[in-house]
């Protein structure tokens, strides 16, 4: 039976996130340079892609460059950035017939003007598309984004527009980059790790996590399916007990 057969549709997480691991070391067991891995890993942000929307998933966030990426090879960013451009390039037609609309999420200042400009094209294009948002998280950690957030809240402290008992759990999601957003019910990550990785830290609070050891260029709609029923298996607490869940829904 397919995955999706078994999927309670009444039941779907309105964000799910992604780390797109293991390309690297996809590429090295293939005997091919790193860039190779990251390249065959663009059929499986389509096929993801599609698979969320077709299921109904009306948030979709993919780790695509963290802050941290810049310590790699200069040959492999370059590539990394090249790619991206081509990708949304090719891939800009595809969101726009299935109405998916592009989001970003970090820093893009320090993107490469190009990159950033392809981006900016992409979103603007993109921006009145309705069926699901597509969030690509890049030049992102989540430690940057807590600490820009804070800087926000200190300058309208500062500026006598917020007083700080204003400051709630709110306020900070507010300065987030991902405001207006939901938080993801359910975290991926490929490639077998089992770690956050600077990911989503405020946002992933009581999002479910499965780590599954399948690398990034190797999964596909299948995989994505599995997750959601593994997501949909869990009881989710967010503190009570399994009996007050229970009593509530008597």
């Amino acid at each position: 039976m397919d995955a999706r057969d078994q999927i309670d549709m009444t039941r779907l997480p309105r964000h799910v996130a992604i780390i797109m691991d293991g390309n690297g070391r996809w590429a090295k067991a293939h005997g091919k340079p790193r860039v190779f891995g990251h390249r065959n890993g663009v059929k499986s942000v389509r096929e993801v892609t599609e698979a969320a929307a077709e299921i109904g998933i009306s948030y979709l966030t993919l780790y695509a460059f963290s802050t941290e990426n810049w310590s790699r090879p200069a040959s492999e960013v370059n590539a990394l950035m090249q790619l991206l451009v081509q990708t949304v390039r090719k891939e800009i037609k595809t969101l726009q017939e299935n109405q998916i609309r592009l989001q970003t999420i970090g820093d893009r200042s320090r993107l490469p003007s190009k990159t950033a400009r392809t981006l900016e094209e992409a979103i603007e294009a993109t921006r009145t598309n309705t069926r699901m948002t597509l969030i690509l998280a890049l030049n992102y950690s989540a430690k940057w984004e807590i600490a820009e957030a804070t800087r926000l809240i200190a300058n309208e402290v500062k500026n006598g527009t917020l007083q700080p008992d204003q400051i709630t759990e709110q306020t900070i999601a507010d300065h987030l980059n991902t405001a207006g957003i939901p938080d993801p019910e359910l975290l991926i990550r490929t490639s077998g790790e089992s770690r956050i990785s600077n990911f989503l830290l405020w946002q992933i609070a009581y999002a479910e996590l499965v780590f599954t050891p399948v690398m990034w260029p190797d999964f596909r709609k299948e995989h994505f399916k599995e997750a959601l029923l593994d997501y949909q298996h869990r009881e989710r607490r967010f503190g009570k007990t399994s009996d007050q869940l229970s009593s509530q829904n008597v």
